[in-house]
C-alpha cells in the first residue's frame, strides 16, 4: 500500500506558507492593467513597475474585495520597483535577507483577477549580482521555473519555510525575482525621495573605433553639465576612465549608478589629436 503521508505533509505545509503570506497581497489597477502587490511597509505598497500603467488612476483591491485609491510615490523603470501610498491598515511582510539555494522549491504567491493565487516552481538560476537592460544594479540573479500570468507580476516569491526572498517579474521568456536587498535598497530611496538618483555626465556620446581601441567622441555638451564644467568640449574623444581604457559607449553609462553621484572621476580625452585629461565630478541626472 503506497504511503501518501509525505506528499500530503508537503500539501499542508505550502497551504500553511501561502495562507499567512496572502493577507499582505493587494491587486493594483491601473490604465487597462492588473498586476500584483504587497505591503511593504504600513501604507506603502511595492509593486512591479512595468506592470504599472504610465497614466491614469491607480486602485488597489483587498483581500476582502473592498478597493482604494492609492498614489505614486516613486518608480524605477531600472530595478522594475513601483512603490505605492494607500490607506489600508494590511499587516507588512516580513523580507527575508536569504537567497534561495539553485533546485529548491518555491512557492509564488499573488493575485489573479482580484482573486488571491499561488504557483509552485523551483529556483533554476541562483547566481551573483546583475545589471538590468536598463542598467539597474539586482543584488542577485534569480529564475523561477514556473508559470506567471501578467496580473501575477509583482507577486511574492517564498522558499519552502514561507520566507519572503523576492518580487516575481515576468522577464524575456522567464520568471525573474528582484531580490529583497534590491527592494529594500530601492523603495528606501523612493519612499524619501521619489526617485532613484542617477550619475550624470552632461554628454551625448558616439562610439567611435580607433587604431588602438574604442573611444567615445562627444557630440554635444550639456553646457550646464559636470563635463562642461570640468573643460570637455564637443569634439573630444574620450579614451580612458580613471586610467581604464574605454571599452565602449554602455559601459560607461552603466557605471553611472546612484553610488557615483558625487565622485570625481580622471577622464582622459583626445582634442584634436593631442591628449588631454580632466577631473569631473558626476553630478545628478536631473528630472525628464
Amino acid at each position: 500500500m503506497t504511503d501518501f503521508t509525505p506528499l500530503t505533509s508537503l500539501s499542508s505545509a505550502l497551504a500553511d506558507v501561502v495562507a499567512r503570506i496572502a493577507p499582505s497581497l493587494v491587486s493594483v489597477h491601473s490604465h487597462r492593467s492588473r498586476s500584483t502587490g504587497f505591503v511593504w511597509k504600513p501604507g506603502l505598497i511595492v509593486t512591479a513597475d512595468e506592470a504599472l500603467a504610465d497614466e491614469g488612476d491607480v486602485q488597489i483591491v483587498l483581500a476582502d474585495g473592498s478597493t482604494t485609491a492609492a498614489t505614486i510615490v516613486g518608480r524605477d523603470h531600472t530595478t522594475d520597483i513601483a512603490l505605492l501610498r494607500a490607506e489600508t491598515t494590511i499587516a507588512p511582510v516580513k523580507l527575508a535577507t536569504t537567497v534561495p539555494a539553485l533546485g529548491t522549491l518555491s512557492v509564488v504567491v499573488a493575485t489573479n483577477r482580484d482573486a488571491q493565487s499561488a504557483a509552485l516552481g523551483i529556483v533554476s538560476v541562483s547566481g551573483k549580482s546583475w545589471r538590468s537592460l536598463r542598467g539597474g544594479e539586482i543584488d542577485a540573479r534569480i529564475e523561477l521555473d514556473v508559470r506567471l500570468r501578467p496580473s501575477q507580476e509583482g507577486g511574492l516569491a517564498l522558499d519552502a519555510s514561507g520566507a519572503a526572498f523576492g518580487m516575481a517579474v515576468l522577464g524575456p521568456r522567464r520568471v525573474l525575482v528582484i531580490p529583497t536587498a534590491t527592494i529594500e535598497r530601492v523603495a528606501a530611496q523612493l519612499e524619501t525621495r521619489g526617485r532613484i538618483a542617477r550619475g550624470y555626465l552632461g554628454l551625448g556620446l558616439q562610439p567611435l573605433r580607433l587604431d588602438d581601441g574604442i573611444g567615445a567622441m562627444v557630440m554635444n555638451v550639456d553646457k550646464a553639465g559636470p563635463a562642461a564644467t570640468a573643460g570637455i568640449r564637443q569634439g573630444d574623444v574620450i579614451v580612458a576612465v580613471n586610467d581604464q581604457k574605454l571599452s565602449g559607449v554602455r559601459a560607461l553609462l552603466r557605471t553611472l549608478g546612484p553610488a557615483s553621484v558625487g565622485q570625481v572621476i580622471d577622464v582622459a580625452i583626445r582634442r584634436g589629436g593631442e591628449p588631454a585629461s580632466f577631473k569631473v565630478t558626476i553630478g545628478e541626472r536631473p528630472e525628464a
